[in-house]
């Protein structure tokens, strides 16, 4: 290792000074079995792991903190792996978002209270990705991030199958009468064969391909398997890098996160055909860094950004495929003209660096600009009288012939109410119908769950009908698809205009020029908010109540407004408290 002036270390502060408050931080370490050796003159470099038990897409991580000890040694620092909270999708109630941003807070004060001098944060399911980019943005401390890795895929009868398109599609045959529950039980004993986050492109498959695209992690690292033996190696990689960049003091999380690199992330994901989620988070994680990125960036994006990935839900194969054609250096080699490609990423290099030597497009996983699966984006923006702040919809996961529709609501006050009555043979419906969830955003329901995917009845299933126009202020799973209006702003339960709909009126949606409306004269939707009661919070203490009182609508990222970047204050890169000196005390 190239000598290191000791005081220019961050962890210097804690383990340099030959006072008492030295001592008890040196102690501290040694109590542990290290050497003073071990963090003189050593980089310390914090592992972030959102490994739990209660997370399947992180079961593994264990041995990736391993892996990525491994490197930090031998390129001569010191590393210290800590636990933050994980957000497991499947288990968590009423949804991981409701703890998106407990998780980023948890992931920045850990950073900025310990002696360490660089992060590898180890992120995979859904929001952990995005909480740690958000906790790692505002301590703002050289981060690297590892993902975990997209599951191997399931097989079915011979079929290959996504983690969740795959099981909603199967969903809906039980329902149709198409299958058995016989039939149903066989799927769930080989839905998820291996550890590892979505095989298709669902929100974790999108965050972390987000995340390569926004130079958070080493080129070539976001769609390896979980279980494939170059996961380690990037592991590995990944150590040895955030030495380097300890040693160098940089990269920090503001220098990557640019406007350029948010351009870069966006455009992605309208060439992947992401996840919605995506927008939230991006929204969110921008302002982390005092970038006021707007709903509407996404759009016009979406406008000049052909879909030219296919994979599910909005094409066919799955993201190991994609692995297997280059993988995201490759997508983003052919979306090269449309790219900042002079935009820094956490290897020191440009991000354009990162994919000069990958593969040309091999036509059926990834195809070229001039011959794209679709002319545009995967994620269209709407607004109107129903979403004055905006609402958006996965065009690309659609029906096509369900883009331009005009139809009569049939509303729901919240999901018990759907749970309820969405297969009431009372229930007047058809396939003109248009679904309205309210009750279901960041403080209806609260925590703005996925279950913006609402069901077909089941009479229209069994009918042959596989899609409607379904409008909610909720989000839907990544994996999911239909004609879905998600992230209405602002939401019914802050007195947003879907709390004003009414069953039978008639609400207009045309995608392609941006329209989402309620034929409902202006003033009628005023009288109807106004003698309308919003809904009792759902939390008087705790964290919930925390939550309600500070969460943000869908088109500012759903973060607390009090974790936004200040545009007056730098980053606190080092905690308050006694580092040095002769004062007692812990």
């Amino acid at each position: 290792m190239a000598d290191v002036n000791n005081s220019d270390l961050r962890s210097a502060h804690w383990f340099g000074p030959h006072d008492l408050t030295g001592f008890i931080h040196r102690t501290a370490i040694q109590a542990e079995g290290f050497s003073n050796f071990a963090i003189k003159d050593r980089p310390v470099i914090g592992i972030a792991n959102s490994w739990s038990e209660l997370v399947n897409c992180n079961i593994h991580f264990k041995l990736l903190a391993e892996a990525v000890k491994r490197g930090v040694l031998m390129a001569g620092g010191l590393p210290l792996e800590f636990p933050t909270i994980s957000l497991g999708e499947s288990l968590m109630k009423p949804s991981a978002m409701q703890f998106r941003n407990l998780m980023a807070m948890d992931v920045e004060e850990s950073i900025r209270a310990y002696p360490l001098d660089a992060i590898v944060l180890l992120g995979g399911c859904d929001k952990t990705v995005p909480a740690q980019l958000m906790g790692a943005a505002s301590a703002d401390i050289p981060t690297i991030m590892l993902t975990g890795g997209p599951q191997e895929p399931a097989f079915f009868r011979g079929r290959q199958l996504g983690v969740g398109t795959d099981t909603w599609k199967y969903a809906d045959e039980l329902r149709a009468g198409k299958i058995t529950q016989d039939d149903f039980n066989e799927l769930e004993a080989s839905a998820k064969p291996t550890a590892g986050h979505c095989s298709e492109m669902g929100t974790a498959s999108t965050m972390t391909s987000l995340a390569e695209a926004l130079g958070m992690c080493l080129p070539g690292t976001a769609s390896i398997p979980a279980v494939h033996a170059r996961r380690a190696a990037a592991a590995e990689e990944t150590g040895r890098r955030a030495v380097e960049m300890a040693l160098s003091q940089g990269p920090k999380p503001s220098e990557v996160l640019t406007e350029q690199a948010f351009d870069n992330a966006i455009t992605l994901l309208m060439a992947v055909g992401g996840s919605t989620n995506a927008v939230v988070h991006l929204l969110a994680l921008a302002r982390r860094v005092g970038y006021e990125l707007q709903l509407d960036r996404f759009h016009e994006i979406s406008q000049r950004t052909p879909r030219i990935v296919n994979v599910r839900p909005s094409g066919e194969h799955l993201v190991q495929q994609l692995f297997h054609a280059g993988g995201i250096p490759a997508v983003l080699k052919e979306l090269a003209p449309l790219l900042h490609g002079d935009a820094i990423t956490v290897s020191g290099r440009t991000i354009a660096d990162g994919y000069e030597a990958a593969p040309s497009p091999d036509g059926d996983v990834i195809t070229t600009l001039d011959a794209p699966f679709d002319a545009s984006g995967g994620i269209a923006v709407v607004r109107g009288s129903l979403a004055p702040r905006g609402a958006v919809i996965k065009r690309s996961a659609a029906s096509p012939e369900l883009l331009s529709h005009r139809g009569p609501a049939i509303v729901f006050e919240d999901i018990y109410d759907l749970g309820r009555r969405i297969d009431d043979p009372e229930l007047e419906i058809d396939e003109n119908s248009v679904l309205v969830l309210r009750n279901s955003g960041p403080k209806g329901a609260p925590g703005m769950p996925e279950w913006g995917m609402l069901p077909i009845p089941e009479r229209l299933l069994q009918r042959g009908i596989r899609d409607i126009v379904r409008i909610s202020d909720a989000r839907m799973s990544g994996t999911a698809f239909g004609t879905t209006i998600l992230h209405v702003s602002p939401e019914s339960a802050v007195g947003g205009p879907l709390a004003a709909v009414r069953d039978g009126d008639i609400i207009v949606l045309d995608v392609e020029n941006q329209v989402l409306d309620l034929e409902v004269p202006a003033e009628e939707i005023a009288r109807r908010l106004a003698e309308s009661v919003l809904p009792a919070p759902k939390y008087r203490r705790g964290y919930g109540r925390l939550f309600l009182d500070h969460v943000l609508q869908a088109d500012e990222g759903c973060d607390f407004d009090f974790l936004q970047k200040l545009p007056d204050e730098d980053p606190q890169r080092l905690p308050y408290g006694l580092t040095s000196g002769w004062q007692g005390g812990w």
